[in-house]
């Protein structure tokens, strides 16, 4: 007995010590636990602010592997993208950045997830929670124009909508992401004048729950509007400058005659067809995401002569500026919609006609398809092209004059010429045609692209579009080859920094849960051990 009462002060002392060491409660665990999602939710942008992002399509030669991509975006200042599925890898690259991303649901998966929850719940947890919210994931497009392109699937697409977000809601994620359907801009009929426009009649049956569905959970109509294409329907109706966000004098702006709304361009017009279609079905709290825009920079001569590159630089740009002047729509001028630019590259595996495989702001090589004028504007696109241009050779020029002013410009002008020297990269095409626009550029460059700098006795010119090829990379291109690299160190670096931050983070999270379960053990035997040791 002697024994025992000797040991039970420091028995006492140490189950004392040990009891209050462990501090950690119940709701601290917890605040761990939503750590990163309170971090997410701070830099969500605010339901009222509009931005720009771009569609991501992936039928592209050579495509980018996804954590240059990911570099590339950063690059660009573009911090809005839209993928047509929910690619793993691009979600992983997608992890610890700012770029939020919308992930989309091909069609081909609608009889799946409409027809079973655990289904639904499974996608849910597979390309969303397992993501979220390292990965900036901001919404779920389901299916893709399902209502005109595949209407016997028409039946399962709100039920798959449904689905999901009980999935979504279940993981206490519905507020969110967010859950729509892209639509054609043919599912409303006379869209101008935008106050008679109204859904397609025999559509409404999936579109009137559909929306009241989207007005009960607060996610948007997504809808797919492009001016381009109402333009060339209706050449003799539309002038193009509406179109392409011109600026039009008074009597050249589109009025409504019922509601006296003048509209400068054909975009705000399709928007606000949206939204008094909505109107007509008693739904008034349904904004519009404008899911897929754009306009082709190249086209079949005869049958798309307008879709070209000043054309496109003249929508997307105007698009641009008109979105970061947020003054809405002239039915809402309170609220301007988000756009999604198609697309970020040219899709050149798409089958014709010509322009599918012309619609991206850059070949797939990152190269810009032609330059946008966006200098100023917001931050999107902030490291754009504008003031980027080459110095090339004239076509149709003799070879003989072609070859004086080459010899010049590598000998006198002192240009550097050594990439197209036999075996190095810009000797082939072995011509002078192609061996004096490398040259030309070269001095171009070399001159600060000064005036007269371009001209060698009037056989060369001035072009937006680079001139680069293969693994030719011509002077002017160089700097933003250069850059994109330093991007893409810093960026592997940072997200290597961040991966450290993340996991220090998991491991307090484990260290706290262990601790707390000890706290929890303590709690409840406590009085029965001093009992037993009494």
């Amino acid at each position: 007995m002697a024994n025992t009462n000797t040991k039970l002060p420091t028995l006492l002392l140490l189950l004392l010590i040990l009891f209050f060491s462990i501090s950690s409660s119940p709701a601290q665990l917890l605040n761990s636990n939503h750590l990163l999602q309170q971090q997410h939710i701070q830099n969500e942008p605010s339901p009222s602010s509009s931005y720009v992002g771009v569609n991501i399509g992936t039928d592209v030669s050579n495509l980018l592997s996804p954590t240059d991509l990911v570099s590339f975006l950063h690059f660009q200042k573009i911090t809005h993208v839209r993928i047509y599925d929910a690619n793993p890898d691009i979600l992983r690259a997608l992890s610890n950045t700012n770029i939020s991303v919308i992930i989309s649901i091909p069609n081909n998966q609608l009889l799946a997830l409409g027809s079973s929850n655990s289904t639904a719940a499974l996608w849910v947890y597979r390309n969303v929670v397992s993501y979220y919210p390292q990965t900036l994931i901001t919404a779920i497009s389901v299916g893709d124009e399902v209502l005109t392109t595949l209407p016997s699937s028409s039946p399962l697409l709100l039920p798959a909508i449904t689905s999901l977000y009980n999935a979504l809601l279940a993981s206490n994620l519905h507020q969110h992401v967010q859950i729509s359907t892209p639509h054609a801009a043919s599912i409303i009929l006379d869209p101008f004048p935008p106050s008679q426009a109204f859904f397609n009649q025999t559509l409404v049956p999936f579109i009137l729950p559909l929306i009241q569905f989207l007005s009960r959970i607060g996610s948007p109509l997504m809808m797919n509007f492009y001016p381009y294409y109402v333009f060339m329907e209706k050449k003799g109706v539309v002038p193009i400058d509406n179109a392409l966000f011109k600026p039009l004098t008074p009597d050249k702006e589109m009025v409504d005659p019922n509601t006296l709304l003048h509209y400068e361009n054909v975009l705000d017009a399709m928007v606000d067809a949206a939204y008094f279609s909505m109107k007509n079905l008693n739904v008034s709290d349904v904004v519009v995401l404008v899911t897929e825009t754009g306009w082709p920079s190249k086209g079949d001569a005869k049958e798309e002569p307008f879709a070209t590159k000043d054309n496109a630089d003249t929508y997307n740009s105007n698009l641009i500026k008109h979105v970061f002047d947020r003054t809405g729509t002239p039915l809402h001028p309170e609220i301007t919609p988000s756009v999604y630019i198609y697309e970020l590259f040219n899709e050149d595996l798409r089958s014709p006609p010509v322009s599918e495989a012309n619609w991206g702001l850059f070949y797939g090589n990152t190269t810009p398809s032609y330059l946008l004028h966006v200098s100023g504007v917001g931050s999107f696109l902030a490291n754009d092209t504008t003031n980027q241009t080459y110095c090339i050779a004239m076509d149709g020029l003799d070879s003989r004059t072609l070859q004086a002013a080459l010899d010049w410009a590598c000998g006198p002008g002192q240009a550097n010429c050594s990439e197209i020297q036999p075996g190095e990269s810009c000797y082939q095409p072995n011509n002078v045609k192609s061996h004096a626009s490398y040259a030309f550029d070269s001095y171009f460059q070399k001159e600060g692209k000064a005036p007269g700098s371009c001209d060698f006795k009037g056989v060369a010119m001035i072009t937006t579009t680079d001139p680069s090829h293969g693994s030719c990379v011509f002077p002017g291109s160089k700097k933003v080859s250069n850059k994109t690299k330093q991007v893409v160190s810093s960026t592997i670096s940072r997200s290597a920094g961040d991966k450290l931050m993340m996991s220090r983070t998991f491991s307090s999270f484990k260290i706290s849960a262990v601790n707390n379960i000890w706290h929890f053990f303590l709690a409840a035997c406590f009085p029965t051990l001093l009992l037993v040791l009494l």
